[in-house]
């Protein structure tokens, strides 16, 4: 079905009118695979559970908590360090609608098109909706730039000319 290292497929055709509970999580190969995808050192744990319902006439929605411990590099010591994230999302995927002269209109509303095939892809959703959230910069707790980085401005690139022209009045040309 996928090419994607968290493959989860569920055949839209079998979600009625209840929702479809699910509860996924990615064993170690997989938790190594997006590790190196997102470029952090680890993820130690990354699952997720939530439910998957019609929405509309031709769409569906899909709720989820993810929930997953990483081992990030901060970007202030580069040394590696434990963070967690706990991300509540939703996506609303729908049929596209045909426009005028047969076009297909992706664009219509906020909604994903309905996945390729009918069969949507629990996993690398999962896995896209904790790339958004791990955070791009992150920061050891406790971890602050050294106060010269922080005080200082630096030099600009014609300061070293500053120190060889001679002072105003000292009688030079």
């Amino acid at each position: 079905m996928s090419d994607a290292e968290f493959s989860r497929p569920l055949a839209l055709a079998e979600v009625a009118a209840a929702p479809r509970s699910f509860t996924i999580s990615a064993g170690p190969s997989e938790r190594a695979a997006l590790a190196r995808r997102f470029d952090v050192v680890a993820i130690d744990r990354l699952e997720a559970d939530g439910s998957v319902r019609r929405h509309g006439v031709d769409g569906w929605r899909l709720e989820a908590e993810l929930r997953t411990a990483v081992v990030q590099t901060c970007v202030v010591t580069l040394e590696p360090f434990p963070a967690t994230v706990v991300e509540r999302f939703a996506v609303d995927y729908a049929a596209p609608e045909a426009g005028p002269g047969g076009e297909i209109d992706l664009a219509a509303g906020d909604a994903e098109p309905a996945p390729p095939g009918g069969v949507l892809d629990l996993g690398e959703t999962v896995a896209q909706q904790l790339a958004l959230a791990l955070d791009p910069f992150p920061r050891r707790p406790g971890a602050e730039l050294p106060p010269a980085a922080t005080s200082e401005k630096p030099p600009g690139p014609f300061a070293a000319l500053g120190r060889v022209r001679p002072k105003p009045g000292s009688g030079g040309a």
